[in-house]
């Protein structure tokens, strides 16, 4: 009798132990990032991807996103149909600054054939100083496009911008350039889309003196290849299942210089925000020049670069999100 007596004493301060721990920590688990995300979904297919694993992600509160670059309104309609398709309808999208855009956009077919009218928009700029005022310190810019809308907001009131709690941004070429495969040498830094789009949006964030995390070339160049493509295509959610049709919607459309094996680029700052590990960042400072080149400068170091990525703890975070 006494040693049963004794089993469930055990028994019974074990739970209480495993009880204490687990309360202890689930209240030391750090808060989810508030994000707005700054994108130009609907041209290349890395930012569906993007969009794909944030909205996989419960480190992550998506405050609202924001349209950046070319036909921004289409772009709001192709965000607000994929977000109410996939049971996220209450995150807002705000319309960016519309532009010029040489760019093909080859996602337009599904943002024209939304079930629902596209809504009235809301300006981005309003919204993103709107947010920031509202929580200083606390939101995380994921500028994932061309960066029109953030040097607009800067220019409106560098004040309010100047309280945001970071900038965690895909753009730039610092020691490295394009290249299609891995397994070929690297080519010179060369002048990035994002930046030399709006080399003065760029300009203006460099030297706003925010935080910023930057994800250039050097890093962001990881391709999608076959097992996993196909691994994400069969899976069947409504949220794989939009990708795959936007996926199909890129191959289909003219873009000489694409294949069907995607580059991951906007992908990589989503999972430095899930696992700064996945891409460990070096303090530089960047220079944006007038012709689009972001160069590495003496000085004191105004932004984290990561210029290499752990593309086996990138995969892994990204397929078990995406397939969960």
């Amino acid at each position: 009798m006494f040693p049963c007596l004794s089993l469930l004493r055990r028994a019974a301060l074990s739970s209480v132990l495993l009880f204490t721990a687990l309360c202890a920590s689930h209240a030391s688990a750090a808060p989810a990032h508030k994000v707005i995300v700054d994108m130009d979904i609907g041209d290349d297919i890395d930012d569906a991807f993007a969009l794909a694993l944030l909205l996989q992600s419960p480190e992550i509160e998506i405050v609202g996103i924001t349209t950046a670059w070319g036909d921004t309104a289409l772009r709001g309609r192709l965000l607000e149909r994929l977000l109410r398709e996939t049971g996220h309808a209450d995150i807002p999208v705000a319309q960016g600054i519309a532009t010029p855009n040489p760019t093909p956009f080859t996602q337009a077919r599904y943002a024209q054939r939304g079930a629902l009218p596209a809504l009235a928009p809301q300006d981005a700029i309003d919204f993103i100083l709107r947010e920031i005022k509202r929580q200083p310190g606390q939101i995380t810019m994921l500028a994932l496009g061309p960066l029109t809308n953030i040097g607009a907001a800067i220019a409106r009131d560098p004040a309010t911008f100047g309280k945001v709690k970071q900038v965690v941004m895909m753009g730039g070429s610092v020691r490295a350039g394009y290249r299609k495969s891995q397994y070929v040498p690297a080519r010179p830094a060369d002048r990035e889309y994002n930046i030399v789009s709006d080399v003065n949006g760029a300009q203006a964030l460099f030297a706003s003196g925010v935080p910023i995390v930057m994800m250039p070339l050097d890093s962001t160049q990881i391709r999608l290849d076959e097992v996993e493509r196909n691994a994400i295509f069969g899976h069947g959610s409504p949220l794989t299942d939009a990708v795959t049709l936007l996926y199909h919607q890129w191959i289909a459309a003219y873009q000489p210089w694409s294949s069907n094996m995607p580059s991951l680029f906007d992908v990589v700052p989503v999972t430095w925000l899930i696992d700064p590990a996945s891409c460990p960042a070096t303090p530089l400072r960047i220079a944006v020049a007038d012709d689009g080149y972001t160069r590495e400068v003496a000085g004191q170091p105004n932004a984290q670069v990561c210029l290499a990525s752990d593309q086996p703890r990138f995969f892994r975070i990204v397929m078990q999100r995406l397939l969960k």
